[in-house]
């Protein structure tokens, strides 16, 4: 079941990015598609995990690309990054303690913040890459 679509618009016209991009969709699809037909915590952790550690990796990606580039914005968008790790890591502690599942409200809120990080944050960082 698709939650969100990985299409061309999305694309930052830097391939690592994208298909990490990519990846993200791909797992969060996963997620939707667990809670979607009533999988249990043992299925929908996991997925969790995997979600927020690849986004570690993309992030550590990104931020590694901006250093060696010197990416004037990279402070704000280390920040982005790092905020949202925190509320994602946040709401995984509380799941993990039972005191919160993954609903479609989380699910939004992930596609939402990745939909406008790409199209804000990352054009410009795809911009600057392709440029140089």
């Amino acid at each position: 079941m698709l939650f969100m679509e990985w299409n061309y618009l999305l694309s930052v016209k830097v391939e690592s990015i994208d298909r990490q991009h990519e990846k993200l969709v791909i797992l969060l699809n996963e997620m939707y598609d667990a809670i979607c037909t009533g999988k249990g915590k043992a299925v929908v952790g996991p997925i969790l995990d995997e979600l927020i550690d690849y986004s570690k990796t993309h992030f550590a990606h990104e931020e590694r690309l901006m250093r060696e580039k010197s990416y004037h914005y990279y402070e704000a968008h280390k920040l982005e990054h790092d905020k949202l790790t925190n509320q994602v890591i946040a709401f995984k502690e509380t799941f993990d303690e039972g005191r919160e599942s993954v609903h479609l409200k989380l699910m939004h809120f992930l596609k939402n913040w990745l939909i406008e990080h790409i199209f804000g944050t990352d054009m410009k960082l795809g911009y600057f890459l392709s440029k140089q």
